[in-house]
């Protein structure tokens, strides 16, 4: 032991250190938040928009699906001057249960089209979380050779609790990609229940991939998804699964032939594919074709179209009162007292409803 006053070194002393930067660089930060702000005219959006310039084009859907209200009348504005420049591009619906392989079906089929000249735009809705409201967005992940493709663009975008996981914002982000002039959209579900449903709502063509060998494949999908379908693949037909796949594929093509007659007329087909070999691929790709030739030819195509456009009308007006509703100062002040007296079943849930009304109503709103 050293003696008093003697100075002791020890490998356990403190060093001094140097002085560390800052973790955060906060002028970059700033400028990032600044440019998340500034917005362009629409008349900027459109020009961005028609002149293939993807940054723009990228800023004019982040600004459509805003829910900030200052944003929607400009979003509305950018739709409507591209609304005549829309309407060209085939609109495909795909959905499957999970784990069929949807994300790299569409990586193979997009990378087909690109190849043979069309530009292809792939809007993935993304199931966003139920407790956080986040989304992975994982699906360009998955979509490598797409990705890189100058003539495919892909947009993840998350449900953010809409109805059946579609993106509340998806039609509109529809007609900002035929602007763009895309020749083929394709709208990629969650394949969780009612998603199907709002997807058939805004497509010209809706894509059912399922699997073989996954169990009783005539109770492993809802009828009414089956009924939806215009064609109904058997997707990962690969080495020893072809014989299953082929097989799968004649007992969905019987099942199909018991249904009512689709609207459009057109018989459902049934086929195999794979998107690891590319087999089946252009089979897929010519069954649409031959669909819209067929549809144009009989009238449902455009009646379809004109169906859908004016469905937007109801859902619109439904999204707008919601939004009134809820933003509305009675009743954001009424409602948590309700809430926690319905929790302690001190009031049903139809009342508590009918005083929200009632305020909201007597506010003059």
């Amino acid at each position: 032991m050293p003696k008093k006053n003697e100075s002791y070194k020890s490998a356990l002393s403190i060093q001094k250190g140097v002085n560390q930067p800052e973790q955060i660089n906060k002028d970059a930060i700033t400028r990032f938040r600044k440019s998340k702000i500034e917005l362009l005219t629409a008349d900027a959006y459109y020009d961005g928009i028609l002149q293939g310039n993807r940054a723009i084009f990228s800023k004019a859907i982040t600004l459509v699906e805003s829910r900030l209200p200052q944003h929607y009348e400009l979003a509305q504005n950018v739709i409507d001057k591209c609304l005549p420049h829309a309407g060209d591009a085939i609109r495909i619906g795909i959905t499957g249960v999970p784990g069929v392989g949807k994300s790299t079906f569409i990586d193979a089929f997009g990378t087909y089209l690109t190849r043979a000249g069309k530009r292809v735009a792939v809007l993935a809705v993304d199931p966003s979380s139920k407790r956080s409201g986040g989304s992975i967005l994982g699906d360009k992940t998955r979509m490598e050779a797409l990705s890189n493709d100058p003539n495919a663009f892909i947009r993840p975008s998350p449900s953010a609790g809409s109805l059946g996981g579609v993106a509340r914002k998806t039609r509109e982000i529809i007609t900002l990609c035929e602007a763009a002039g895309y020749d083929v959209i394709i709208v990629e579900t969650v394949g969780v229940g009612q998603s199907e449903t709002a997807v058939y709502n805004m497509v010209d063509f809706f894509l059912l991939l399922m699997l073989a060998g996954a169990g009783d494949e005539l109770q492993g999908i809802k009828r009414g998804i089956m009924e939806m379908c215009d064609a109904l693949y058997i997707n990962k037909a690969d080495d020893n699964n072809i014989n299953k796949a082929k097989i799968a594929a004649a007992q969905y093509r019987s099942a199909l032939h018991l249904l009512p007659e689709p609207p459009s007329g057109w018989t459902p087909v049934t086929g195999i594919c794979s998107a690891i070999s590319g087999k089946g691929i252009d089979e897929v790709w010519n069954t649409i074709r031959e669909f819209c030739v067929f549809t144009k030819n009989n009238g449902y195509f455009e009646e379809n179209r004109k169906k859908q456009n004016i469905q937007i009308i109801t859902e619109s007006i439904k999204e707008q009162l919601e939004n009134d509703f809820f933003s509305n100062e009675a009743v954001k002040s009424l409602l948590p007292k309700l809430e926690k007296m319905t929790a302690e079943n001190k009031i049903s849930g139809y009342i508590a409803a009918k005083k929200l009304l009632d305020a909201f109503e007597r506010s003059g709103k």
